[in-house]
């Protein structure tokens, strides 16, 4: 996919991976194109999936879920019915972001926020535990974020 990429789309991606509200005419002088060609490939990027989305990054201390959960998750048993069920609950219980598939000792990996660890424990004995399928979870609180959602080495 990404072999359709030349210089110029590249330097686009990664510009706007660094700031998503860069106004067409900046992102054009950057890279060196008139702003209707830098208007046209921006498009065509979003329209050929390169670009999923454009939305702003929240602090997430500023809207109090400062506290960052990673979960695995061992299914009890692993057949395509059984991830199915635990994958569309999952996409039902906002605090979670992220949910990945994974090899290895856990079948899930899960990335949640929550205010602070009491938080964390009402939504595992509410919800996590209930999650179809479960067998066993291990938790991990982050404490510190070292590299979170860095942009794509494109």
């Amino acid at each position: 996919m990404a072999d359709g990429l030349d210089k110029i789309d590249r330097k686009i991606l990664r510009l706007l991976q660094a700031d998503g509200r860069m106004a067409n005419a900046d992102l054009a002088q950057t890279v060196n194109v008139s702003a209707a060609t830098c208007h046209r490939r921006t498009q065509r990027l979003v329209e050929a999936g390169y670009i999923r989305t454009v939305r702003a990054v929240l602090d997430p201390d500023k809207v109090d879920l400062g506290a960052l959960v990673v979960v695995g998750v061992v299914l009890d048993r692993s057949t395509p019915e059984s991830f199915a069920a635990f994958e569309r609950a999952a996409r039902e219980i906002p605090a979670i972001l992220d949910c990945h598939l994974v090899a290895g000792d856990f079948d899930y990996f899960l990335k949640i926020r929550v205010r602070d660890m009491a938080d964390f424990n009402r939504l595992h004995a509410a919800k996590l535990i209930a999650l179809p399928s479960v067998r066993q979870t291990r938790t991990f609180f982050v404490m510190k974020n070292v590299i979170d959602n860095a942009p794509f080495d494109i």
